[in-house]
């Protein structure tokens, strides 16, 4: 914006940082839910999920992909997220699970969850990334099914769209990838209680050299995701 001083005849260029509010819905204004997932990369701690179903009058000019907004701005969405939305859900699935059916089905799963445990149940759902949330592997593991017939009808009545960056574009996915991050970071500050000398109150659980140096010094504990590349010189840990 400029503005023009007439009195001096002096130009004073005032620049202003116009913010843009996400897309609010994708197909339909609703019960159209978005879901999102965080800590899909991380060494140690659950894969957590989030679906949010937000009112057709929801608007906000801050609310955008949780890994653009610092730790303050995602703490304050919390409360307002879950006061406004029509309904909303989080799942942890713990490093047991992720290593049975690998961290993406589990990625799925736990959006999967998320959907069912909604209330009304969606009309569409919005799904962060580029893989469908009705993978067919996702409903089973090694030990048989994950969800019950039910379920699985449930989950295949109700029409998906996966989007690439999809927390940056729609509300409802940017307001699930808010409340994704700030659960697991909840979870993550509490076994780090348990477990303070891999520091996960800062690290989360994401592979950070002072992580990885914990777990060469300590070995690895129940938190630890051992199908994953936990060191640089092997591709699991052997215990």
């Amino acid at each position: 914006m400029i503005h023009n001083n007439a009195k001096g005849c002096v130009k004073n260029y005032i620049f202003v940082k116009i913010t843009f509010m996400l897309n609010p819905f994708f197909l339909t204004q609703h019960l159209e839910a978005g879901t999102d997932e965080a800590g899909r990369g991380c060494l140690a701690g659950p894969v957590t999920a989030a679906a949010v179903m937000l009112p057709e009058n929801f608007e906000s000019k801050i609310l955008n992909d949780s890994k653009q907004l610092s730790e303050k701005t995602r703490e304050q969405l919390k409360p307002i997220i879950e006061e406004l939305a029509i309904s909303f859900a989080v799942t942890h699935l713990e490093p047991i699970i992720i290593d049975e059916i690998n961290i993406l089905n589990a990625s799925l799963k736990a959006m999967q969850e998320c959907v069912l445990q909604l209330n009304p149940a969606p009309l569409y759902i919005i799904v962060d990334g580029n893989r469908p949330l009705l993978s067919k592997n996702s409903f089973k593991k090694s030990s048989g099914k994950i969800f019950t017939d039910k379920e699985t009808e449930i989950l295949h009545s109700i029409p998906n769209t996966s989007i690439i960056k999809g927390d940056s574009k729609y509300l409802s996915i940017a307001a699930a990838s808010v409340l994704a991050k700030t659960y697991r970071d909840e979870y993550m500050n509490k076994i780090h209680e348990e477990f303070p000398m891999y520091n996960w109150k800062k690290n989360k659980g994401y592979p950070t050299k002072e992580h990885r140096e914990a777990i060469r010094k300590y070995g690895v504990t129940k938190y630890h995701r051992m199908s994953f590349r936990l060191l640089p010189e092997q591709l699991e840990l052997d215990i």
